[in-house]
């Protein structure tokens, strides 16, 4: 249609003044009636012969405004929408919905006040789709105010909205202030509410929601979306008799043949360190996506069943369904944890040729961990500087500086480092891993400066923190951690622990504090970390035939990990422990990851 335009503009002789005119009117309307956006220039085009020729009437007024919004930029588009915006030409309430679907969250508010004070205030579902597109708090809160002003507090769509914009701005408290507001709550907005706990990292209270669904005095009970998210928190958490019960009551409820409940569930389990129960779901999925067989290979990878998830990925291409890129990330990890570098390259080679897809920051992630595993360093360090098609990120570097330390290749690591100051990153853990360097080599003064630096920046370190699951209920602690309601047979039983494993062997890896103090002072500091005493309540709680499962939100510590190995000996007691970045198995004075994580 914009090639019909530009012939019709283009000088020709044509026949008469007036056939001509019509033509071209005829093509102008056409296109505004056609709705199909043009590219930027050729609306630009299209504007200026409305204007030069009169055309622009009140009657292509709404249609003219749908096309701006939809073929501009949404900062191009505002001045051009609100010129037109005159009382000649407001839009239709279904026209200003489509405009404000197609502006940003900040030049939507500016065309609906402009419209407003012509007098088309819109509706409550005009509300919502800007309330729907907020990410910033201070719109969110004048939106809200807009609600009330106008009396749309008791519609549950535009309220279920402002939850959702609320969440989206990181504001939870808000949130939930107007969910408990709400006079009528639906499934829906439950679904928002848990959606917006965990989306700010408030994982147990998202928990707290099944129940009281379950326990609504409206009906309202929860669906297969709700199931999806609260098994996605049972993930986080690593909440494994939490997740089984909501599992129990998405299989009561007729959502347990659902492709993607099965496959959180196949998640929450790999995650929790259950891979045969995961396999178990697999297996008696009929219908496998993608999706399935990605998730269950990554399991098993992270686990570290390395060739189980290969002869995973073989046994998927024999069933006809094609890899993505999320799969190779699965069978890359496989080859990094289980040292199989060989089959590493192959498979890269593979993603790249064989199936045409262009690695990403996670592929070159995971072969750089490949590589670092197998202390080739410096080929690693090549690969990232003079091979990636995409640009290093703060991970791919705090993976090669990780890889130095363990193997001791300390020239190489400053290097890294100084990649890291160059990307100005301001992830907390990237700075940890500067001290992490600087303190194994007891360089002091430059853990002082680093320590200085994030102070100036403000930057804060997120503290350890481990959990438990006991009941489905979530316990958490922390390094010496004096808030638990049993803290004292805790610290009783962790130092009866570490009595028994000295005396097996475990002495206390110093290393693993960053403060400059003697080693008394660091074995002391060390004495009381979040997973020991997460170990100690366990023991006191947890039957000696189930194992103990613990979920720690960062990179277990060198010391804790040599504590948990002895642990599993001393006391005969299966550990699992979900890291940040996989899942160690203690059993008998081992770890699955033998000892690289």
């Amino acid at each position: 249609m914009a090639s019909h335009l530009a012939r019709a503009l283009r000088p020709s002789p044509p026949p008469s003044a007036a056939a001509a005119a019509t033509a071209t009117t005829s093509v102008a309307a056409a296109i505004l009636s056609s709705a199909s956006p043009l590219p930027a220039a050729r609306f630009l085009q299209l504007h200026a012969h409305l204007l030069r020729t009169g055309l622009l009437a009140r009657t292509a007024a709404s249609a003219f405004l749908s096309l701006a919004a939809a073929s501009l930029p949404s900062h191009r588009a505002l001045p051009v929408l609100l010129h037109h915006l005159s009382p000649d030409y407001v839009p239709s309430t279904f026209c200003l919905n489509g405009i404000l679907r197609s502006l940003c969250d900040p030049d939507a508010l500016r065309f609906l006040r402009r419209a407003r004070a012509l007098g088309r205030r819109g509706n409550a579902f005009s509300l919502s789709i800007v309330l729907n597109h907020c990410h910033a708090l201070a719109h969110a809160r004048q939106l809200h105010a807009n609600v009330v002003a106008e009396g749309h507090s008791l519609d549950a769509l535009l309220i279920t909205s402002l939850v959702s914009s609320y969440a989206a701005c990181g504001d939870g408290d808000s949130a939930r202030k107007v969910f408990d507001e709400m006079p009528v709550r639906d499934t829906v907005a439950w679904n928002v509410l848990i959606t917006c706990y965990i989306r700010n990292r408030r994982t147990k209270d998202a928990l707290k929601l099944f129940d009281a669904m379950r326990g609504g005095e409206n009906g309202e009970e929860p669906d297969d979306v709700t199931c999806i998210l609260l098994l996605q928190a049972c993930t986080s958490l690593g909440a494994l008799d939490f997740g089984e019960k909501v599992w129990e009551y998405a299989v009561d409820h007729g959502y347990g043949a659902e492709l993607k409940v099965r496959n959180s569930l196949i998640t929450m389990y790999t995650k929790c360190g259950c891979v045969d129960k995961a396999y178990q779901v697999f297996c008696e999925t009929p219908k496998k996506s993608v999706v399935t067989w990605s998730a269950m290979i990554s399991g098993l990878a992270s686990n570290g069943f390395g060739k189980d998830a290969i002869s995973a990925f073989e046994e998927m291409g024999r069933s006809g369904v094609a890899p993505d890129e999320q799969t190779f990330t699965g069978v890359l990890s496989a080859c990094s944890h289980s040292g199989l570098v060989d089959e590493g390259f192959k498979y890269f080679d593979i993603m790249r040729y064989e199936y045409q897809l262009m690695p990403n920051v996670h592929h070159y992630g995971c072969m750089v961990d490949l590589m670092g595993r197998a202390g080739l360093l410096d080929q690693a360090y090549e690969l990232v500087v003079k091979d990636m098609r995409v640009t290093p990120d703060a991970t791919i570097w705090r993976t090669l500086l990780g890889a130095c330390r363990v193997h001791g290749h300390i020239d190489l690591g400053e290097r890294v480092i100084n990649h890291l100051i160059e990307l100005k990153a301001q992830q907390a853990g990237d700075y940890v891993l500067l001290l992490n360097t600087y303190a194994a080599v007891e360089d002091w003064l430059k853990v002082a400066k680093v320590r200085k630096l994030m102070k100036e920046k403000g930057i804060q370190t997120t503290p350890g923190c481990t959990t438990v699951e006991l009941n489905g209920e979530i316990h958490e602690f922390i390094a010496v951690d004096d808030s638990h309601p049993r803290k004292a047979e805790i610290y009783e039983k962790l130092d009866e622990i570490s009595k028994h494993l000295r005396i097996a062997g475990y002495v206390p890896n110093v290393s693993s504090e960053l403060h400059d103090l003697d080693s008394e002072g660091k074995e002391c500091a060390l004495a009381y970390h979040s997973e020991k005493l997460a170990i100690a309540f366990a023991l006191l709680v947890t039957p000696q035939h189930r194992p103990i499962r613990l979920a720690k939100n960062l990179r277990v510590c060198v010391d804790c990990h040599n504590f948990t190995k002895v642990f599993s000996g001393v006391y005969n007691r299966l550990v699992i422990v979900r890291d940040r970045t996989r899942i160690h198995h203690f059993k008998e004075f081992q770890c699955s990851c033998n000892d690289y994580w």
